[in-house]
């Protein structure tokens, strides 16, 4: 029996990841060897998604990246058996590492009217990074000082870009997903404007590390005037997944219990809500063994096993 971890992309043409082949994972020799008698039988088994830089999953109107876990039973005298589904993978890129992804950026710009409109107005705008975590509060400072004749608004809009690449050609679609309207500020004023704008939580990462699809996201600073085209300043951000916050470290179940047992033999009562949790299995632990799952038949006594 062979388990495949298979990314491919089915609307488009093949060869798309030519750096991201099937991942073949055989399962214990025991099990190659062994001949499998009627009856339902179950294999544990665990792998490690492969730590090179592959894109995450992702679903486009023009295309996708799918991954798929495949198990397949190889018979000598009979057609092959599979079957698959598909598994949702976070990207491993390091974005964290991305050249300047903290660094802050700074943008200014300044527009004079004419038509029906006399005038003109300068806005500065700053964020403190270009990466975000999702979640995170992205946090914009507008400064801005209003020498139009007419009340002008701050907006701000954060939109998704997806890039589909193919045959040379690009086919571009754009999406806003986050909107936020700033208070109005009056002729012959000046204003500075601090905007916190959260990022959400099941909002798609960015993807970079793909020849054939992007996701980008920008972030647009505006000033809603009024008979007049919007003087505005854009920003390139980048979306991470918020599972890459580092966490904080548990104590060792060792230490833990020790602290929960000194806590109850002082105060004479069973903290609630204290009880220490089993330690978590580490990522190259090997699967449970066969033997283990007493519901599922023992590898030397397939003659007393009947098919329900």
């Amino acid at each position: 029996m062979d388990a495949l971890l298979c990314p491919c992309c089915p609307s488009l043409f093949p060869g798309c990841f030519p750096s991201c082949p099937l991942v073949p994972v055989l399962l214990v020799d025991q099990f190659h060897s062994c001949v499998v008698a009627p009856g339902r039988h179950v294999y544990p088994f665990k792998f490690q998604i492969p730590s090179q830089d592959v894109p995450c999953s992702f679903t486009g109107s023009n295309g996708k990246i799918v991954y798929l876990l495949e198990a397949k039973v190889s018979r000598s005298t009979w057609f092959t058996s599979k079957d698959s589904t598909k598994i949702n993978v976070v990207s491993k890129a390091d974005l964290v590492s991305v050249p300047g992804i903290k660094t802050p950026q700074h943008k200014s710009m300044e527009k004079k009217f004419n038509l029906f409109t006399s005038g003109a107005v300068t806005m500065t705008a700053d964020i403190e990074k270009t990466g975000f975590f999702q979640g995170e509060g992205l946090k914009v400072v507008v400064r801005i000082i209003n020498k139009s004749s007419r009340e002008i608004k701050p907006k701000y809009c954060v939109y998704r870009k997806h890039s589909f690449f193919a045959n040379g050609e690009r086919r571009l679609e754009t999406k806003d997903i986050l909107k936020d309207v700033g208070t109005a500020i009056a002729p012959s004023a000046s204003k500075k404007v601090t905007r916190v704008i959260t990022i959400p939580h099941d909002m798609e990462p960015s993807i970079l590390n793909c020849n054939i699809i992007k996701v980008e996201y920008r972030l647009r600073v505006y000033l809603d005037v009024k008979y007049a085209l919007d003087p505005e300043i854009k920003f390139p951000i980048i979306i991470m997944p918020a599972s890459r916050v580092p966490a904080v470290v548990p104590p060792p179940a060792a230490a833990a219990a020790a602290a929960a047992a000194t806590t109850s033999s002082d105060s004479g009562l069973e903290p609630f809500g204290k009880t220490t949790p089993p330690a978590a299995p580490q990522p190259f632990d090997p699967p449970p063994p066969y033997e283990a799952h007493g519901m599922y038949p023992p590898l030397t006594d397939f003659g007393n096993i009947s098919e329900k």
